[in-house]
């Protein structure tokens, strides 16, 4: 009779992601660039995203982990010891330069499906595309880094709604590696040639397909401890699912991962693959900071909407893009942390002129009543975030 695949509890899951992801170490540790480079590492990637509701993405991810975070460590990282870079995931993110010449196969694939896309065929005819992009590299070439408002703007007129052809040209010259972000100014990208941006990083052969494998899935896997094929390939979308398979296959053939079953949160099991030594990792893990943080929408452990549903029994949605009236929460909602548990969701806005930290709404999850200390963690937790943001002030749903 078969041996009965080892089972990994629901709590013990969630606890395995929030230790690879971050969230158990002591917050209010000391900031430095150095110890924002290593937690930028640690988590692989923090996207990047244009929305200040409150506060730029990235920041606010980084901010959930580190108390004494400012948005100045990162910039130093991204402008200054081109530590970091910006390039793509499954979005634009912040991602260590170490790992560079890990995305030049990544910039090839992205040459021929930009191209390929209904986008840019329907906005670029024939050899259009072409012309646009290489008379935009060559302005940079020969003028230096420049924005896409450097570029004069045709008009709003055909198809682009907006978008101008140097715009897209830009665009395609960064996902395709020929073009770096040099700085932003505000959070405008200034482009440069890569070799300008990066002169070493850019030297760097690229990785053959083995080692490219090979680093996609051990990376990705130290990142998520109890995993499927598919989760593996997603988390950097570097490799298709199919190769992670079979680099899972043989991982478990060579001991480097086990077979698991996983309790989730909704009392279903599920086959997953773990880190062989997942056990010692789950008893080495510090018990988790008794304080209540608010995280960023696009958190690491938020980004998979299905796996945060597994793990925590939160039923997430991001809803800004979502039209007004058919919105379940708000524009900007915060998740709740406890400890280990997601508790509730509240949704906030700043207003920088009068100072003022807006919560538009708060919801507790069902089951989770507002206890004194309940509130006294999401009080301080506000505090922490009106500082961050530079308010000096907390409004709460009722208390206009």
């Amino acid at each position: 009779m078969p041996r009965a695949l080892p089972l990994i509890p629901a709590p013990d899951a969630a606890r395995l992601l929030l230790g690879v992801q971050g969230l158990l170490d002591p917050p209010d540790r000391r900031a430095t660039a150095a110890r924002v480079l290593a937690l930028v590492t640690g988590l692989g990637f923090v996207q990047m995203d244009t929305i200040q509701v409150l506060a730029r993405a990235h920041d606010l991810t980084l901010f959930s982990r580190l108390d004494g975070y400012r948005p100045e460590h990162l910039r130093r990282l991204l402008e200054e010891t081109k530590t970091v870079f910006e390039g793509f995931t499954h979005d634009a993110s912040a991602i260590p330069t170490a790992w560079f010449a890990h995305w030049k196969p990544r910039f090839l694939r992205d040459r021929a499906r930009i191209a390929a896309h209904a986008w840019w065929q329907q906005h670029f005819r024939g050899t259009e595309g072409a012309q646009v992009v290489a008379a935009v590299k060559a302005r940079i070439t020969r003028e230096g880094a420049l924005k896409s408002s450097d570029f004069e703007h045709p008009g709003k007129r055909g198809p682009w709604w907006g978008w101008k052809p140097q715009k897209a040209a830009l665009d395609f010259l960064w996902r395709t590696g020929e073009l770096a972000i040099a700085r932003r100014e505000g959070f405008q990208k200034v482009y440069d040639l890569t070799e300008r941006v990066l002169p070493g990083p850019q030297a760097q052969p690229a990785p053959e397909p083995e080692a490219q494998l090979e680093w996609a899935c051990a990376t990705a896997a130290e990142r998520l401890v109890v995993f499927t094929p598919r989760e593996l390939a997603a988390f950097w979308e570097a490799v298709e699912a199919s190769d992670a398979k079979v680099w899972c296959a043989e991982a478990v053939r060579t001991g480097r991962l086990l077979p698991v079953r996983v309790a989730e949160a909704d009392g279903a099991e599920r086959p997953a693959l773990a880190l062989a030594d997942w056990e010692a990792r789950l008893a080495e893990l510090p018990e988790a900071p008794e304080r209540t943080r608010l995280l960023c929408p696009f958190d690491p452990i938020l980004r998979d909407r299905a796996r945060a549903l597994r793990r925590f029994g939160f039923d997430y949605r991001f809803e800004a893009f979502v039209p007004e009236p058919k919105r379940q929460y708000g524009y900007y909602v915060l998740p709740i942390l406890e400890g280990e548990r997601l508790v509730g969701r509240l949704d906030a806005k700043v207003h920088r002129d009068r100072g003022l930290l807006e919560i538009k709404g708060l919801w507790w999850e069902p089951g989770v009543k507002a206890t004194r200390a309940r509130t006294r963690g999401l009080t301080e937790a506000l505090a922490r975030l009106a500082a961050f943001v530079g308010a000096t002030e907390v409004q709460l749903p009722g208390s206009r």
